[in-house]
């Protein structure tokens, strides 16, 4: 077999001594060194599912207005829409073919034209306790100080223990394990997925324990996105899609939307896929943490497992809503 030596193009085309290759996909994600260590993993698994030199797919950073807000709650500059809107008009511009996103990050609603084309194999789903002198929240001292820009993992903390002081801290993984560090807090949380694909699961104290605090819906599973027209893309993604992965999310989604989940709700979600039967846990909290709302049931999955998921995370979303009404609801007025 003839071997030529290669160098990249602009526009992703690669340039080798007497033959040309194509960009087959260009993958559009975050400019954040963690968004593209899960996007390059991401590029690499989908390459083999499609027999093909990981060179032919492009990677393409792109800065959202999420990731140059560094203070504050997301909910007040606009939500999670914040961290996908400028990948959903390269989408439609042309410049890329496909998005990575963390699926927790997806708005429960997505423009008409962007699908939520292929969820691939879910990590490690768990939120991951960080400090230097606790192993757990509950080995924390009275006043001791939680730092966490979630308001989900705040008001979770301060059911669990009304006796720490709970503040936001923003930033990048990087950042707020600096920040630990040099005693800004006691302790924070990450997700143990983010921690593993950036190779730093060995910074977790411990692991939450999800019958206890939920994580985010959908956290630990990526989301690719495409446009709905784009035939030729979606069929190549269908090949990277799992099955299990597509099922837990769907029934989170589900449970989210029923309760209008947005970045002023305190809400924690996991679907759990065993053989044939799926358990769901979600909870929804008064944002100070005092009051919580649980349900938790198992199903058996049936012959249409993903409507089955809908439903169960719909129906236990809405009693949540009926029971709680606005209280869970933050008020930013």
């Amino acid at each position: 077999m003839l071997s030529f030596p290669k160098a990249r193009l602009p526009g992703g085309l690669l340039r080798y001594e007497g033959a040309m290759t194509t960009t087959l996909l260009r993958i559009g994600a975050r400019g954040s060194k963690l968004s593209l260590a899960q996007t390059g993993q991401a590029r690499a698994a989908l390459a083999a599912r499609l027999g093909v030199d990981p060179e032919t797919i492009s990677i393409l950073p792109i800065t959202t207005t999420g990731d140059r807000l560094q203070e504050g709650r997301l909910i007040e500059a606009g939500g999670k829409g914040l961290f996908t809107k400028e990948l959903d008009e390269a989408l439609r511009d042309g410049r890329i073919d496909i998005a990575v996103h963390s699926l927790k990050d997806l708005p429960t609603q997505l423009p008409d034209d962007i699908v939520l084309a292929c969820v691939p194999e879910r990590e490690d789903p768990r939120d991951a306790f960080v400090s230097l002198n606790a192993k757990t929240l509950a080995d924390l001292p009275v006043g001791a100080h939680v730092g966490t820009a979630s308001l989900r993992r705040q008001a979770q903390t301060l059911h669990a223990r009304g006796d720490v002081r709970v503040s936001v801290l923003r930033g990048n993984v990087d950042t707020r394990l600096r920040k630990i560090e040099a005693g800004e807090a006691d302790a924070t949380y990450l997700a143990i997925a983010g921690l593993k694909r950036l190779g730093l699961e060995a910074r977790a104290a411990s692991l939450v324990d999800p019958d206890a605090m939920p994580p985010a819906a959908c956290q630990g599973a990526l989301a690719i996105t495409a446009r709905r027209d784009d035939t030729s893309t979606l069929q190549k993604l269908s090949a990277f899609e799992d099955t299990n992965a597509r099922i837990e999310i769907e029934a989170e989604r589900a449970f989210l939307m029923a309760l209008d989940g947005s970045c002023r709700t305190p809400i924690g979600a996991l679907a759990r896929i065993s053989g044939a039967q799926m358990s769901f846990a979600g909870e929804a909290l008064t944002p100070d943490g005092a009051r919580r709302w649980r349900r938790s049931e198992t199903v058996a999955l049936g012959k249409n497992p993903i409507q089955t998921a809908k439903n169960l995370g719909d129906r236990l979303g809405r009693e949540i809503r009926d029971e709680a009404g606005d209280a869970i609801v933050m008020d930013t007025a």
